[in-house]
């Protein structure tokens, strides 16, 4: 309810006073269960006042905290938890995005970033709604920004004088005639980008027409299909519009560029260029772009070979890529992908088969890419070509990163891709692919007991082994007592009962709590840190009383807190060891 008084707009609220308001917004970002529990419980108490005008991030910080709250107690399995913080994340950006919504439905990432929301939230969302389930990890991150984000856009404003502002309906107080030419501006712009779309591919369109008929024509003259002549006057105008057009709207020409029947060729463009379109032609693991189709875009490309443009459409094609797209559609976008990358290169260039002019690249000049930007981008989309691109920008970097980290990021991509693309050499046995999923761990496990079972036969039965789960029932009075000697002083014994270990998962016993605390003995002792046994060797060099300084990564010169020996000595001494 509301009602106008002295010139100010005054709402009914759901907390007592500022004091209870103060109260529950130091809980919920106390991080302390216990109080962040109390502040759930006075904000159910003012959902039952609101009712149904409940601002939405009142009711989002709540279900983000809660989410936190349990969390904390470690009674829930991991999957448990990024289910929850899904649905809270989701129920955000939903609840958010959709105050600014207007009859003419906008894209997510738009009004998120009107809103300040990066775009690898709204990501996450659509994660949750359309992909894979992210990881527990990035459900937290998730969770914490977004609630400090709810701290400095509502919280923290309703503070002083805005006290009772609502929230919710901060976007139906906006003046009617703005909001007429905001829509009238949001008509116009979409008009300008349909518009926009249809003029590129009528110029690609073009553009192929006049190549399809230079293409004729030099086959029938008998020419080398790889070598093509120069640009006709009907193509150079072409190229000049195309130009033109991608000075001012770049984006919307790389949009239509990948799509299907211009970079990514059809079947029937591929069979027009002689090209082989069969799938047993098409090695994913190794992309290498057709040398006619190549030629085919070379005069369109050269002529926009500036580096933005060039990394706009390395920075689509990756998205591209991770679209899961079909064989065909995958293996063009990861061989443009590679001979962009291929054009950089600076040793290699001119012994280069394809390349041996630089009338047969697309730009000359070596661009200097962000490399960690291009890395987490193929990282992003696992495919077979993920580990090829990968070396192709591991070889190409300015500052190579470290040969250890280079083979994890290789092997990572490996457990995607379902392969093992490590420098170490095949060997013939079931040991040289390591194990990713079940079925791989089940097929070892059965190649495993065929062997076993065909070296059995030529083995006499006295000599055989008995089988692993009978192995405890077998053991002798006299066995157990040898080990029960070698253990003798310590809080472990063998265990003699009939258990059947194979329906507990490795790590657990039977009976066992999911208390960490379950395995501390009953009596221990302690050792102070500065009684325990320390090589000589292993003892840094102090010179002096020097300070010794331990700053965050990335920090330098004096930046950073400065620790002295006294501080790290204070330190120790109230460290113990059990």
């Amino acid at each position: 309810m509301r009602r106008r008084s002295a010139g100010k707009t005054r709402h009914v609220v759901a907390w007592l006073n500022k004091a209870e308001y103060d109260h529950v917004l130091e809980h919920l970002y106390s991080r302390d269960p216990v109080l962040q529990k109390h502040a759930l419980h006075r904000i159910s108490a003012w959902k039952g006042r609101f009712g149904q005008n409940t601002p939405v991030a009142v009711e989002a910080t709540a279900d983000l905290v809660r989410c936190q709250v349990l969390d904390s107690t470690g009674q829930l399995e991991a999957s448990d938890l990024v289910l929850l913080y899904g649905m809270a994340l989701v129920r955000f950006v939903n609840l958010i995005t959709e105050r600014k919504q207007t009859k003419i439905a906008r894209p997510l990432r738009f009004l998120a970033r009107n809103l300040n929301i990066p775009e690898w939230v709204v990501n996450l969302r659509h994660e949750f709604t359309h992909h894979r389930l992210p990881s527990l990890k990035w459900c937290r991150k998730g969770c914490g920004f977004v609630l400090e984000w709810l701290h400095q856009k509502y919280w923290s404003q309703q503070l002083g004088s805005q006290l009772a502002e609502d929230w919710k309906s901060s976007s139906e107080e906006e003046d009617e005639e703005t909001c007429a030419k905001r829509q009238e501006e949001i008509l116009i712009n979409r008009q300008r980008e349909i518009e926009g779309h249809k003029k590129v591919r009528e110029l690609l369109i073009s553009y192929e027409r006049e190549q399809f008929q230079t293409y004729e024509e030099l086959v029938k003259q008998g020419g080398q299909r790889g070598v093509w002549p120069d640009a006709s006057a009907d193509l150079s105008w072409i190229l000049t519009q195309t130009k033109h057009f991608a000075a001012d709207s770049s984006e919307i020409l790389v949009d239509v560029l990948v799509q299907d029947g211009f970079l990514i060729p059809t079947a029937e463009q591929l069979e027009s260029l002689d090209i082989d379109a069969s799938e047993d032609s098409v090695d994913v693991s190794a992309p290498c772009l057709p040398r006619v189709f190549f030629q085919f875009w070379l005069p369109l490309l050269k002529d926009l070979n500036s580096f933005d443009f060039i990394i706009l459409i390395l920075d689509k094609l990756f998205t591209e890529l991770s679209n899961e797209p079909s064989s065909n559609r995958m293996y063009y976008i990861a061989s443009w992908i590679s001979e962009i990358l291929l054009c950089n290169r600076t040793s290699e260039l001119k012994a280069h088969k394809r390349l041996k002019t630089s009338k047969d690249r697309i730009f000359v000049k070596r661009l200097q890419f962000p490399w960690q930007t291009l890395i987490s981008a193929c990282v992003d989309a696992p495919c077979p070509a993920t580990p090829f691109l990968l070396k192709q920008i591991f070889s190409d970097m300015d500052k190579p990163l470290p040969p250890d980290t280079q083979q994890n990021l290789l092997q990572l991509c490996s457990i995607y891709t379902q392969g093992y693309h490590g420098n170490s050499s095949p060997e013939p046995s079931d040991h040289a692919q390591p194990v990713y999923t079940l079925q791989s761990l089940q097929e070892r496990l059965n190649a495993s007991q065929n062997r076993d079972t065909h070296a059995s036969n030529h083995i006499p039965g006295s000599l055989q082994a008995p089988p692993t789960e009978e192995l405890q029932e077998k053991l002798s009075a006299d066995d157990v007592q040898e080990r029960n000697s070698a253990l003798r002083g310590s809080a472990w014994s063998v265990c003699t009962d009939k258990v059947p270990w194979k329906h507990y998962p490795l790590g657990k016993v039977p009976g066992q709590s999911e208390d960490t605390s379950y395995f501390m003995v009953e009596s221990y002792s302690t050792l102070n840190v500065f009684d325990q046994q320390v090589e000589l060797d292993q003892l840094p060099q102090h010179h002096g009383n020097r300070s010794v300084p331990l700053q965050s990564r990335g920090s330098t010169g004096s930046e950073g807190l400065l620790w002295t020996h006294s501080d790290l000595g204070k330190l120790k001494a109230g460290l113990q060891l059990f």
